[in-house]
């Protein structure tokens, strides 16, 4: 049996797809949005890069609560801290 080939973007929509049904799941909330709409895709290739990736992964859930993707959140500005090449992908 020959596997189909997928590409990054299929695998991150089945990834997302099978582990929001199994929290719903769990939680006994069946339908309801776990995850962004999209998702940010870089390729490291420097130190520099590594470095800023590696600091965006804990900092990241600290900003959630003036993230224009939470439906909580009223952001008329990019926070401070918020880089100018974060700030394309805020949009």
């Amino acid at each position: 049996m020959r596997l189909k080939r997928q590409g990054l973007p299929e695998i991150i929509r089945q990834f997302k797809t099978f582990s929001a049904r199994r929290i719903n799941e769990h939680r006994g909330t069946p339908g309801i949005a776990i995850w962004q709409r999209n998702y940010y895709e870089h390729i490291i290739r420097n130190r520099a890069a590594l470095h800023q990736i590696q600091q965006y992964i804990p900092d990241n859930p600290r900003r959630w609560a003036s993230d224009r993707e939470n439906p909580a959140a009223i952001v008329s500005e990019p926070a401070p801290w918020v880089s100018q090449s974060e700030n394309q992908y805020l949009d």
